[in-house]
């Protein structure tokens, strides 16, 4: 394969923001364009070079020359379009989260075990380069055996709630519990390999907040508990409602013989590492130091943050789109299998789902299905 035809729909949003890493890879090519959003759309074509610009996504699939599609489009839109693509086995790179309900995510399993083409989900998280670090150090067995994580996505959303994505007011924000988990759950999974969480539960922090319409938003902060297959513990929470300065994504991981904790962007705040093999005295090391001292680089830098840092710092999310798009072409050349494969993206996912079960149960534990049995 010389070219990788691409059409992405949501051209005039999320979607839009791949094209760096089409750019900066030799093969793949945004063939065609696809959005409600007519008044924008050709301009979307424009900048992202594609030949061909489409209103309708099934129309897109059925005319358009395509081997992949992206998917960038609201998250109850995911699992839908995803399935119409992989009916016509066309390969699928979706963004987060995989589906909004264990129904969706059942289908979404049955068409990728029915269809030729390949299911990866874009948890573009799990590729940056603190994130990318971590799991080296882990897979070198540096932190012994890892048994407690904490994750969080503290993000302000509702500004976007009422006028740049109004979606999210039901999807993101109108729903009690971890809707929005992935980010925070999914680099934690890659550092508990061959794991899964097996039950939860989940309780919110009241109503604090009303919306320009006068009605009550949901539950301003969710805390999610995971126990896994192996007896990890694993907290998530996910805040997009309360007033406090941007802290996006946070970060704790302690196994037997090491612990990691991210920065929250506060004023001289680190990522930050302990690590037995490297440190006798409990005592933090800068995680950056990883990246600026020559042998430490040399010996645990990941591979891919060698070759192709510099390129991948053009991308977004701290080079995370870059690095999805590359496994998801290596996936489709056959040269690898995906790392964020249809199972591994409801690992993720289904804990949230089941979480928002729990918090209407007064924050009962709740089996997590294994979509490896469906």
């Amino acid at each position: 394969m010389t070219k990788l035809n691409i059409g992405i729909v949501g051209a005039c949003g999320r979607g839009a923001k791949f094209k760096t890493a089409c750019d900066a890879t030799e093969i793949a090519t945004i063939h065609a364009v696809c959005d409600l959003n007519e008044q924008e759309l050709s301009g979307a074509r424009e900048r992202l070079g594609a030949r061909e610009q489409y209103t309708e996504y099934e129309q897109m699939l059925d005319k358009s020359d395509l081997d992949a599609v992206i998917i960038g489009t609201p998250m109850h839109l995911h699992a839908p379009q995803a399935i119409a693509a992989l009916k016509r086995d066309l390969h699928v790179l979706c963004e987060v989260t995989a589906g909004v309900s264990i129904d969706q995510c059942r289908e979404l399993v049955l068409a990728t075990k029915a269809s030729k083409g390949i299911y990866m989900m874009a948890e573009n998280y799990n590729y940056t380069k603190p994130n990318q670090l971590v799991k080296e150090l882990v897979q070198q067995g540096l932190f012994g055996t890892p048994y407690y994580a904490e994750g969080e996505y503290i993000h302000e959303l509702k500004h976007m709630n009422e006028h740049e994505t109004p979606w999210r007011r039901h999807r993101q924000t109108g729903i009690d519990g971890i809707t929005y988990g992935t980010h925070s759950l999914g680099p934690i999974l890659q550092w508990m390999p061959g794991d899964r969480v097996k039950r939860v539960c989940c309780e919110g922090s009241g109503i604090r907040h009303i919306d320009g319409t006068g009605k009550p938003y949901c539950q301003s902060s969710s805390t999610m508990l995971c126990k896994t297959e192996k007896e990890a513990l694993i907290k998530i929470r996910v805040d997009v409602l309360s007033d406090r300065p941007h802290s996006m994504n946070n970060y704790q991981l302690q196994g037997t013989d090491g612990c990691y904790e991210s920065s929250r962007g506060g004023p001289n705040d680190k990522d930050k590492i302990w690590l037995r093999k490297l440190n006798k005295e409990l005592t933090w090391t800068d995680l950056q130091a990883f990246e600026t001292i020559t042998e430490l680089a040399n010996k645990y830098m990941p591979q891919d943050w060698k070759e192709a840092g510099e390129a991948a710092a053009k991308a977004g999310h701290g080079g995370g789109d870059y690095f999805v798009l590359l496994d998801f072409i290596d996936v489709i050349l056959g040269k690898r299998p995906p790392i964020i494969s249809i199972h591994e993206a409801l690992d993720m996912t289904l804990p949230g789902l089941i979480s928002q079960d729990s918090i209407t149960q007064e924050g009962a534990w709740l089996e997590v299905p294994d979509s490896r049995k469906w």
